[in-house]
């Protein structure tokens, strides 16, 4: 499986590096007001790229301090609801294991 997955790194690392060596060529990106980029495609291909990939990963970051702070806050729940005993050798080995806390009441994905 280890070698399965180099394999495959290879194969993409290959496709990507034959890409970029087959689109060399100069590319002109207009901006507004007739300002006006040239770089070889594949600049400009990477750089769209990383531009959609920051711009998704901005548009997720109130959802992810949304459910961080929910999870904050489930955990203190618990922590408060749960008794703060510690339990001894013999009653360890006799009582069967806790069962786990019932999931927080986290917000819809979809808003819904």
């Amino acid at each position: 499986m280890k070698y399965l997955l180099w394999l495959l790194k290879a194969a993409i690392f290959f496709t990507l590096f034959a890409f970029a060596l087959n689109n060399q060529q100069d590319a002109t990106v207009h901006f507004f007001f007739g300002t006006q980029w040239r770089a070889p495609l594949v600049l400009v291909v990477l750089t769209a790229f990383s531009a959609g990939l920051a711009v998704g990963v901005l548009g997720m970051v109130p959802r992810w301090w949304r459910h961080r702070t929910a999870a904050r806050r489930a955990q203190a729940a618990a922590a408060v609801a749960a008794p703060t005993q510690v339990p001894t050798a013999a009653t360890a080995s006799n009582s069967a294991p806790a069962a786990p806390p019932p999931p927080p009441d986290l917000p819809s994905i979809h808003g819904i």
